[in-house]
């Protein structure tokens, strides 16, 4: 899966940015038709510790997902979004199997003709 990293107002080393393509990469064994990720690293000037602002955003097909988590560091963050996706992922895969199998008895029925 292809993912842009892009961090506003300051500079990701290396090592952030290998964690982050290592945790949003096992979000493909929970669903392989993943497009494309989009993730936004900020940094907010406040005086609370939990200043970091991870924000990931996913396309599938048909579909876009999103995730944005506030906390002291960045990898704390990613962990937090990641399992938002995760779980937006199930919820995903979910509604789409139930759209296919009514899609499928929808089919299989016979239509009753009232002549």
């Amino acid at each position: 899966m292809k993912i842009t990293v892009q961090s506003i107002h300051f500079t990701a080393d290396q090592k952030l940015l290998s964690f982050i393509q290592k945790k949003v990469d096992k979000l493909e064994t929970f669903y392989d038709h993943i497009i494309s990720g989009e993730v936004y690293l900020k940094l907010e000037n406040v005086k609370d510790e939990a200043n970091k602002i991870t924000e990931i955003k996913l396309l599938l097909p048909g579909n876009q997902i999103f995730a944005k988590e506030k906390c002291k560091t960045f990898e704390e963050a990613t962990d937090a979004v990641v399992e938002s996706l995760r779980l937006q992922i199930e919820k995903h895969k979910t509604k789409k199997s139930i759209a296919a199998e009514a899609a499928k008895k929808a089919v299989l029925l016979p239509a009753e003709d009232d002549f």
